[in-house]
């Protein structure tokens, strides 16, 4: 693993996966799987600007001892608008890749479609659609699904209707076919502040047990827990982590500690700076130590985070003009273990 590298401050200094020189004028929501050779694979939409008709599925493969390939396309399904896309490996050494990806003009008429990929990123198969019919997307929103004790896994879903958003729960006994949703998540849309709760990122604490947290329109990171694999949750609950309606990622590392990647900034489309990693030694239920990744002027944004075997590989949004990484050791993250 290469060293953090931080500048005479201290502070943590990112790779960019391109620069300034790019085949297209915005960028965003990346999303990134580790390969069989201790390199990476990071995926996100690019194009004119979102939403537009342009925008494709890019990715770009970094080796294991550094160093980026040129940004590539990786789906296009069509002259329409290409969102979220969401890297997740079958095996356990990441050869076997699924890639899944929102396909719409608008958000609330996405359809989810799938590639996959037997060889580690060089080559894909033709896309299909992952729920025949679907509208509104289906499987992953935009953080990677899980593998359940069982062996099936869980995707966590939404739907951004005009007036209301509601997250809800996808499983599959493969992660490729059969996926089955759960009902909406419960929530009083009466009384919420906003819209409602949306892109689950999720993580196992052992057995049936399976943890949720949500990006809220409240200004409050919420969190939901199931005791049965995901097929059914208690009700969200506000944590006192603020959420400024942007995109969340959390990962369990092996020493029982939780890391969350967020801007901790309270308010509805608050500011998208600083990110922060938070981290938390009682199973997510209290975040006290933070690491700020980026806290100067601009958006930092739509963080995706992953644990290796040294600690965590996170990507996120550098201002829309660009894709950053970090790799971090897990002795570098602050906060004791549970028990240290």
């Amino acid at each position: 693993m290469n060293p953090t590298r931080c500048d005479e401050s201290g502070s943590i200094v990112s790779e960019h996966v391109f620069g300034d020189v790019r085949p297209f004028a915005q960028c965003h929501a990346s999303t990134l799987v580790r390969l069989p050779d201790g390199g990476f694979l990071v995926a996100w939409f690019a194009g004119t600007r979102e939403s537009t008709q342009d925008v494709a599925i890019w990715g770009a493969r970094r080796g294991s001892s550094g160093g980026w390939d040129e940004p590539r396309v990786l789906a296009k399904v069509g002259d329409v608008a290409h969102w979220n896309p969401v890297l997740f490996a079958l095996d356990d050494e990441g050869h076997d890749l699924v890639l899944q990806f929102k396909v719409g003009e608008r958000i609330r008429h996405w359809e989810t479609w799938y590639q996959r990929s037997r060889d580690a990123g060089r080559t894909w198969s033709d896309p299909a659609a992952l729920v025949p019919g679907d509208r509104g997307g289906r499987g992953a929103v935009r953080c990677k699904p899980i593998r359940l004790a069982s062996g099936d896994w869980l995707a966590g879903a939404s739907r951004e209707r005009w007036r209301r958003w509601d997250a809800f729960f996808d499983r599959s006994p493969d992660g490729i076919g059969d996926w089955q949703a759960t009902e909406d998540m419960a929530i009083d849309h009466r009384r919420f502040g906003g819209k409602g709760l949306i892109q689950p990122t999720l993580w196992s604490s052992g057995g049936g047990h399976v943890r949720a947290l949500f990006r809220s329109t409240d200004g409050f990171v919420h969190r939901a827990d199931s005791a049965d694999e995901g097929r059914t949750w208690s009700r969200p609950r506000a944590l006192d982590v603020p959420n400024n309606n942007s995109g969340i990622d959390a990962v369990r590392l092996e020493d029982g500690r939780v890391v969350l990647a967020a801007n901790p900034v309270p308010g509805n489309w608050a500011a998208r700076t600083p990110l922060s990693l938070l981290v938390s030694g009682d199973g997510g239920e209290t975040w006290p130590a933070r690491l700020d990744v980026e806290s100067g002027p601009g958006e930092y944004s739509y963080p995706a985070l992953i644990a290796t075997p040294e600690g965590v590989a996170l990507s996120y949004t550098w201002n829309r003009r660009r894709i950053a990484f970090i790799e971090l050791a897990a002795h570098d993250l602050p906060g004791p273990a549970p028990g240290a």
